[in-house]
């Protein structure tokens, strides 16, 4: 139980940790971050982000944000193993 409630709280602070992060960068690009998770499917990691804004997203809207947010991620290296960015609509 301890392993496991140890890597919840870890899950929890990097979740935390790129909602501080991105939020700002999201909102200057005229989105609002609905929502962060990150979660395992099947063998693969995912830091999956919803995004929104007035008039819906469109799959372009979800490129922007990724690129844009990409590289911070990159260059501040919250998370270890690897993992697949998915911007997204809610």
């Amino acid at each position: 139980m301890g392993k496991t409630h140890s890597l919840m709280n870890m899950e929890v602070f990097m979740v935390e940790t790129a909602k501080k992060i991105l939020e700002p960068i999201i909102k200057d690009l005229g989105y609002n971050l609905d929502k962060i998770e990150y979660v395992k499917e099947d063998q693969n990691n995912f830091l999956r982000l919803y995004i929104d804004k007035i008039g819906g997203i469109t799959i372009e809207d979800c490129v922007i944000v990724s690129k844009a947010i990409n590289p911070v991620l990159d260059e501040k290296d919250l998370i270890a193993e690897s993992y697949i960015l998915d911007v997204c609509s809610k």
